[in-house]
């Protein structure tokens, strides 16, 4: 029988012969600490007589009933999949299964607290995971009803997608929840969170009338830092600004928000039952742009309750459809409802700089991605899907009006509510509520990928007026589209010593060179700078003239979205070799101290690591990082005491230091021998000060576990595993290496972590050596793991720090001799572009 990887022909084929009513699952948590009781009935209709399947990923399969008829486990189960043959118009099918536990982040998760003992559970099914849970019809277009009945430790929470009812008494310390059904959804967004949760509950009220239940909930040993309150307050905004925009009230019963442990995304939209990292429960001080990324990750899974949960696409070739929409909708909500109110400054500088990035990948997809199977989804939760497609939205909006475009979304919900709809089904409301034909917007946006160059090309006379001005268009060789774009310009000029807008126009630029007539006679500013306000998605280059001058007085430009936009402009001309990194490292380091938007500086600080460390020629490479060590940390003792710029300029000093006198610098100012004004060195800045001690090699494995022993904590051991990776001998990367390829037990963030700490290299010659064993366990990881778990295997193992001629073409030649599977290669190829671009950005700088 077929294996865990759907294709998407099969689901299709699948959906032809049944439609799904309705699911009992009854799940007993209380059988081991390794797997679990699962019992599913599951109610369908189907064409009579044919055959199909049901997903079920178990241990072992008890016993399956179709219609009455006691069917053979071993005959119809293979542990993935249990065959189904000659169904009837109505089926009632029952399968009884051990399933497992797991600690990679997928299917039902299972945690040990190192603090007081206690269990903790989370499920995450996105994407083919509650299979892992249930027998269950596993694509999103087999809608149903779940009714979810779980046995627990008595002293357990349970919470699921219904409200939380009141448990009976099982027995032998235990007790059963007996939820209500469920709405009609999707099995990926039905979920169960279990264990001795804390919560704290409020209430909001629906405008409708409803009174939707609120609840937030955190581990016992986290509690203390749950900021509930500012989680409720930001929730009540996006309530408000969703269901005035969408003109449609909140879908489901009640609303909880669950910070669950090693959780590998932001995020999940599970209806009505939101998990979210740990991450986000500030045990320590964090930058304020973590603070917003947080609130915009709240308002992105609550636009998913109507956008993917309310209305859910066919399949997942429309992902973009919930993730674009929900990152459109929550920096909007994030600007406008809360006090984040450069949130579109946040977006440019992050999201956007991620889209760019993908968009030139050689994986690069059209925004519609072609989907054959689960594999090709999974590596598709990318820059594209959610970042340049909420780029794309913008600039449809900026297109077709604001109130015209929600105004068509809101007809999308009524339309289509907990149905299943594909790309068309929207555009039809938006053209509906805009009266503009989206067919050739589509297939230009939509349909096709890659980035477009624009650029001005400006003629002046000898007073400085302009006599002809123009937007040039150009399109990678790969990819030459030339599409239309709805974008500003913007004249900056000098005033009292800020570069302040003075003139703006917006226009639609379409073809290779679009001719701007009415800046025509207009006296040249200082500085011209196309896509201002960030309408368009397109990467942007200034003029040589305004490239002098936004060198030289970056910091004086007054808008913070306006400066964002040429940090990101020097920042892809660097990235595609136009310019020299020596020259980014300058302009970094000359500027960032006046930048006043967080997210700006934490974007631009990483960059200024990665121009730094690897597309410097490598001859200036150990110098240049050093200098901008020096200047991090000048910049931290200058910075206003206390402030979100001194914390990120010392955590970036940190990172880059490298001296003997900066590594003893780092440890001063851990151990409080040095001390910054302002300044608190807590928990998490500790750890990140010890690795990057240990990673200088001034610190020992026995220093770590002190360190680990004084934080006990899922934390503690993450940071722990990082730091212990960060060692530069050889055996110290070996013993780190082997940790999660030679077995496959460490939970999923602490492969995570470990690979972060193996990149780090004081001396990047030590990585050389795991180039030929890399590669040579490639396709037994990709076959053996979880996908999760061999994403970061894949990514954070590879010895990128090399950045050479060797490793591109070692990676060259496993690609040649490796032509599947498809989803490993993207993974592969993506890691050699970062090396290609990597050198020929050093041969640009040398």
């Amino acid at each position: 029988m077929p294996g865990e990887n759907l294709t998407r022909v099969e689901a299709q084929e699948r959906a032809s012969l049944i439609s799904t009513t309705s699911y009992d699952v009854k799940l007993d948590l209380t059988t081991g600490p390794e797997t679990f009781l699962s019992e599913t009935t599951v109610r369908f209709c189907a064409t009579a007589g044919a055959s199909t399947f049901i997903d079920a990923i178990t241990r072992q399969v008890y016993s399956v009933q179709l219609n009455g008829v006691e069917l053979d486990p071993a005959v119809v189960s293979d542990g993935v999949r249990i065959q189904l043959d000659g169904l009837a118009a109505e089926n009632e099918l029952t399968v009884v299964a051990e399933a497992i536990y797991t600690n990679t982040g997928e299917g039902l998760h299972r945690f040990v607290d190192p603090v007081d003992g206690e269990v903790y559970l989370y499920s995450q099914f996105e994407v083919p995971d509650s299979r892992r849970m249930f027998a269950v019809f596993e694509q999103p277009d087999l809608k149903a009803q779940f009714t979810f009945t779980v046995t627990a430790p008595a002293h357990w929470t349970v919470v699921s997608n219904s409200p939380t009812p009141q448990p009976t008494d099982a027995g032998d310390g235990k007790k059963t929840w007996s939820f209500f059904p469920t709405p009609r959804i999707s099995s990926y967004i039905t979920a169960l969170i279990a264990g001795p949760y804390t919560s704290v509950h409020s209430e909001l009220t629906s405008r409708d009338g409803r009174t939707i239940p609120l609840g937030v909930y955190a581990r016992t040993s986290l509690a203390e830092y749950l900021d509930a309150d500012y989680i409720f307050e930001k929730t009540r905004q996006g309530f408000a600004f969703y269901e005035e925009k969408f003109d449609y009230a909140y879908p489901f019963e009640k609303y909880d928000q669950l910070f669950v442990p090693e959780f590998n995304a932001g995020a999940m939209e599970n209806a009505g039952a939101i998990t979210f990292t740990e991450t986000y429960v500030f045990r320590s001080k964090v930058t304020d742009a973590i603070k917003e990324r947080r609130v915009v990750t709240i308002l992105h899974e609550l636009a998913h309750m109507w956008f993917g949960d309310l209305v859910t696409m066919k399949w997942w070739n429309d992902l973009w459809l919930n993730e674009s929409f929900a990152e459109y909708a929550s920096t909007l909500a994030t600007a406008e409802a809360t006090e984040w109110h450069e949130a579109w400054t946040t977006f440019a500088a992050m999201e956007k700089s991620w889209a760019y990035k993908q968009d030139q990948l050689p994986s690069t997809h059209p925004i519609v991605a072609t989907i054959n199977d689960l594999e090709d989804v999974q590596v598709n939760f990318d820059g594209i899907t959610y970042a340049k497609g909420a780029s794309v939205l913008k600039q449809l909006v900026a297109w077709v009006g604001q109130d015209d475009f929600l105004a068509g979304v809101g007809q999308y919900f009524k339309k289509h509510a907990h149905s299943n709809t594909e790309l068309r089904d929207l555009l039809v409301e938006l053209e509906a509520t805009s009266g503009r034909d989206l067919t050739d917007w589509s297939e230009k946006w939509l349909e096709t990928a890659g980035v477009n160059t624009l650029r001005p090309e400006i003629e002046v006379d000898a007073d400085g007026t302009i006599t002809s001005f123009a937007v040039l268009q150009t399109a990678a060789a790969d990819y030459p589209t030339i599409r239309p774009h709805r974008l500003a310009i913007g004249f900056y000029n000098l005033v009292d010593g800020r570069l302040v807008r003075d003139h703006r126009i917006e226009l639609d630029v379409d073809g290779e060179r679009t001719d701007v007539a009415e800046l025509i006679g207009l006296r040249r500013p200082a500085l011209v700078l196309l896509n201002d306000d960030d309408l368009a998605y397109a990467k942007i280059r200034l003029d040589d003239d305004s490239l002098a001058v936004a060198i030289e007085h970056l910091a004086k430009i007054e808008s913070p979205l306006a400066r964002s936009l040429v940090w990101g402009a020097a920042w892809d001309a660097t990235r595609d070799a136009e310019t020299p990194a020596t020259d980014y490292v300058r302009l970094v380091l000359g500027n960032i101290a006046s930048e006043t938007e967080s997210t700006t500086i934490r974007t631009t600080l990483a960059q200024l690591g990665l121009a730094a460390g690897s597309y410097v020629a490598p001859a200036k490479q150990k110098a240049t990082v050093e200098t901008a060590a020096d200047a991090l940390w000048a910049l931290a003792h200058e910075a206003d005491a206390g402030s979100d710029a001194q914390f990120q300029f010392v955590k970036a000093f940190a990172s880059l230091a490298s001296t003997d006198a900066q590594l003893d610098t780092v440890a001063a100012l851990r151990s409080g021998e040095t001390t910054l004004p302002g300044l608190e060195v807590d928990t998490d800045l500790a750890w990140e000060l010890l690795i990057a001690v240990a990673a200088g090699g001034k610190a020992t494995r026995a220093e770590i576990d002190t360190a680990l022993s004084a934080d006990n904590t899922a934390n503690g051991a993450q940071f722990a595993a990082q730091a212990a990776a960060s060692l530069p001998s050889q055996a110290e990367k070996q013993a780190a290496w082997d940790s999660v390829f030679a077995t496959d037990t460490a939970a999923n963030t602490i492969v995570r972590y470990t690979g972060l700490g193996f990149q780090r290299a004081a001396d990047k010659t030590v990585l050389a050596s795991f180039v030929k064993p890399y590669f040579e366990a490639l396709q037994g990881v990709w076959e053996s793991r979880s996908y999760k778990i061999a994403e970061y295997l894949v990514a954070g193992m590879y010895p990128a720090p090399l950045a050479n001629t060797e490793l591109r073409d070692a990676t060259r030649a496993w690609l040649d001799a490796n032509k599947e599977p498809a989803a490993l290669r993207r993974l592969v190829i993506e890691n050699l572009a970062g090396i290609e671009r990597a050198l020929a950005a050093q041969e640009r700088d040398a």
